[in-house]
């Protein structure tokens, strides 16, 4: 499909563009302006047969055909194209009227200026000169996620040279490399990479997209995270940082955008698919509007056999060509809509599950949309593994003091609730206490609301509900007993998400105190606000995060192949009897002790409370992990241990003599 090297013809190349309802397309070479006609074909298919154009061409679409906004058929010749499974894209999106294929104070009537001069434009690459794929295979069960940004991991890192700073490149970086790795972490999972344009909104409000959730091109690496050049070399660069990576023993994973586009709503601009194929790309309702469960002003029709074929040939393309080892998914539960219902088992869905080649790569959905039945949390089939969203708010009320011991106990060790049934394992549940989209670990514990006045929405943007506390005091202080309260929190918000059982997520920074000033929106921040400042890193929080993901690798027990069951696990309070059902579900409880079967035994002593407690271990242990605050009674631990609040200990279980 799109503008490809013909494979018979050597020096030939040859177009598949799909316009079902155009009366015409031509293909127009930018640089020489050349125009070629297509043919038609069957089933809305436009073909020719051309000279290969040389390497780094920008190109588009022009589409004619009938001009009917009710209908949802929106063909104007004037409007450039994107090929949607171009390779590359080169150029901005600008603010301009032109971008937009109706006059903007009249909707209904077609607009007859140039799109070109302010759209990006595809670009013309041929297939990369192969490379090996040294996949290093993480297992799900030996798996821990750290997502990150491309541009704001390095953009302010002092190793990485001036001009590398910010790119994949950047990325690839001996000493960026060498950090992810010593870390402990096994899988790099990036915000999105496949090429995007900001809202015009934001442009107008002089902001941009930070994050990348508004796509233009499922096959193109993003253009501005290139050192080496926007005209297709963004392709080989974007790959060598994958080698680069794989060649440390790190997995690539990226965060993939197939819920909408950028095209937005009815009033959005025309980029690419609105122009030729507006129905069988997008959820469209009466009168020519779109429906839009994503908030993001359109919705992918992902059960049209065109768009199935899209995007499993671009999921296929970053894992054969571009070494990619797995992917994150956008509000999947939009792939999951079909005419009749809302069901995991949807086409695209389906097809993934059974393709040879997507099948073995790992699939992680974030399992939601704002959609009626858009909440699919615990139902995608096995191989995907899901955003626990449950993890995250009981563990933050957790250590808040807030929810009962039950509920904790069942994140703890995997949500079998949500997650033993059909074959799901432990693993299935990707555990997270922050991402992206929200607080960072830092300002967790240290906001009890949102500060976002730089997003320039008086603040009414993001999430409200956040399950935080400053510990008495908002923002920045030099209170020591505020600062205290909110180290032990982050230490043990962080040893809660590595030592339980699932995969877990660490969002880029949270080990080194990272902090967005309060703000929990970001996605227009593309400042200092954002980027990882390597200047200020914690370097005993990344210290204690080392510690523990040693730790989970040393345990088998910690990160389980099946749910638990009775003889696996074993809960005891803090004097080392077993917890009775009464204390299990009363809120007030605050201590709990978990033993978690294996070869050796591990104990996990959790206090979520506002007071120091004194624990007796059930069985003979020895502390390998606690605060710098635990002190031991004499030198058997079963003599009580004096545990901080807002603490975690971990011990080994000795062996019976």
């Amino acid at each position: 499909m799109g503008l490809c090297p013909d494979p018979e013809n050597p020096g030939k190349a040859t177009v598949n563009y799909f316009a079902p309802a155009a009366r015409s397309v031509v293909l127009e070479l930018l640089e020489s302006g050349t125009r070629i006609d297509l043919q038609p074909g069957p089933y809305g298919h436009w073909t020719a047969t051309l000279n290969e154009p040389a390497a780094g061409t920008t190109y588009g679409f022009r589409v004619d055909g009938p001009w009917e906004p009710k209908y949802g058929l929106r063909l104007n010749p004037h409007k450039l194209l994107l090929d949607p499974y171009a390779r590359a894209i080169a150029g901005e999106l600008q603010v301009n009227d032109a971008i937009h294929s109706y006059v903007m104070d009249d909707p209904d009537s077609p607009d007859d200026v140039d799109s070109a001069p302010y759209v990006p434009h595809s670009v013309y690459v041929p297939p990369l000169s192969p490379t090996p794929n040294n996949s290093p295979k993480i297992p799900w069960q030996k798996t821990v996620v750290y997502e990150t940004h491309v541009k704001g991991f390095t953009k302010l890192h002092p190793d990485v040279p001036e001009e590398l700073r910010g790119t994949y490149a950047g990325l690839a970086h001996p000493s960026v490399v060498g950090y992810l790795k010593d870390l402990g972490i096994t899988s790099v999972e990036l915000l999105p990479v496949q090429h995007f344009v900001p809202e015009t909104m934001l442009l107008s409000r002089g902001l941009t997209n930070y994050w990348g959730y508004n796509p233009v091109g499922y096959f193109a690496p993003h253009a501005s995270y290139a050192a080496g050049g926007h005209r297709g070399e963004q392709v080989a660069e974007f790959r060598d940082m994958v080698d680069a990576l794989h060649e440390a023993g790190l997995e690539v994973i990226v965060d993939v955008v197939y819920n909408h586009t950028a095209e937005g709503d009815h009033l959005g601009p025309t980029l690419a698919w609105k122009g030729a194929a507006n129905a069988d790309t997008y959820w469209m309702l009466e009168g020519g509007l779109y429906d839009n469960p994503t908030g993001c002003g359109n919705a992918i029709r992902a059960e049209s056999p065109r768009m199935v074929d899209l995007i499993l040939s671009s999921l296929r393309y970053w894992v054969t060509e571009l070494h990619v080892d797995g992917f994150r998914f956008d509000l999947a539960s939009t792939m999951c809509r079909t005419s009749a219902m809302v069901t995991t088992w949807a086409p695209v869905i389906s097809a993934m599950a059974c393709d040879p080649v997507l099948s073995q790569v790992k699939l992680i959905a974030e399992p939601w949309d704002i959609g009626i039945g858009g909440y699919q949390a615990g139902n995608f089939p096995g191989p995907w593994a899901e955003w626990n969203d449950l993890f995250r708010g009981t563990v933050r009320d957790t250590w808040r003091s807030i929810g009962s011991l039950s509920e904790l106990g069942a994140r703890l060790t995997g949500s079998a609730d949500r997650f033993a049934h059909n074959g799901r394992r432990p693993y299935h549940s990707v555990n997270f206490i922050t991402a992206h989209d929200g607080f960072t670990l830092h300002d967790l514990v240290s906001y009890n609301g949102k500060h976002n006045e730089a997003n320039g929405e008086d603040n009414k943007d993001g999430s409200d509900d956040n399950r935080s506390w400053n510990g008495g005091v908002e923002g920045p202080t030099d209170d020591p007993d505020v600062l205290k309260n909110r180290r032990a929190r982050q230490r043990s918000l962080l040893a809660t998400l590595l030592l339980s059982a699932g995969t877990p997520m660490l969002l880029s920074g949270d080990e080194a105190g990272r902090t967005q000033q309060g703000n929990n929106n970001v996605y227009c921040q593309d400042n200092e606000l954002s980027w990882t400042d390597w200047s200020s890193v914690d370097a005993d929080l990344v210290d204690w995060t080392k510690r523990l993901l040693r730790i989970r690798r040393r345990y088998a027990a910690l990160r389980p192949d099946e749910h638990p069951s009775p003889e696996d696990l074993q809960w005891f309070n803090e004097d080392g009897t077993i917890l009775t059902a009464e204390q299990w579900n009363d809120p007030g409880v605050r201590v709990v002790q978990a033993q978690f079967a294996g070869a050796p035994s591990v104990l996990l002593c959790l206090n979520t409370g506002p007071e120091p407690v004194e624990m007796h271990f059930p069985v003979p242990a020895r502390v390998v992990l606690a605060s710098e605050d635990v002190t031991l009674d004499g030198v058997d631990p079963a003599a009580g241990v004096k545990v901080p609040c807002y603490s975690i200990v971990v011990a080994e279980v000795l062996p019976a003599e």
